[in-house]
């Protein structure tokens, strides 16, 4: 009697094994064309806005950046050495360049914060929104790569 009790157990399946089925995706062919439903709407007039704003006070800095690096390279070529009075006004001057720049940084920053509200609220950035920020971004960075290159000198030449 106990051998019929064990035989029902031996025939049942103790996994969960997945079907072997075909599944629905198996069943599109991959040589179809999906259709182009890409968002052609112009860049959101705010944030269009927000990124004029945030180049132009970096096109805007350009000048004063120049005028502080001209000022900072002419003290940093007559410096004498480390911890003289003239390699501290060049220090001083540099330190005022390393600020001046901090307004192209603080914009790059200001527009990767854009692009991440975007990504947040939205979930998405829509195409001509995704240009826009990347050509303010790009502008933004080549003045930044140039002020940090002006940097990057003046420190070099006053560590001598």
């Amino acid at each position: 009697m106990c051998v019929l009790l064990l035989v029902p157990a031996c025939s049942a399946s103790s996994t969960n094994e997945p079907s072997l089925a075909p599944r629905a995706a198996e069943a599109i062919d991959p040589r179809v064309p999906i259709a182009d439903h890409a968002d052609t709407s112009p860049v959101d007039r705010a944030l269009a806005a927000q990124l004029s704003e945030l180049v132009n006070s970096v096109r805007a800095g350009v000048p004063a950046f120049e005028s502080r690096e001209a000022e900072a390279a002419r003290l940093a070529a007559a410096a004498g050495p480390v911890a003289s009075e003239s390699w501290i006004a060049a220090q001083q001057a540099l330190s005022q360049l390393v600020e001046q720049h901090g307004v192209t940084t603080k914009a790059s920053g200001d527009i990767d914060a854009l692009a991440a509200s975007r990504l947040d609220s939205q979930h998405w950035i829509r195409p001509a929104d995704q240009q826009a920020i990347a050509a303010a971004a790009a502008e933004v960075t080549a003045i930044g790569n140039s002020q940090g290159a002006a940097i990057d000198r003046l420190t070099q030449k006053l560590a001598r």
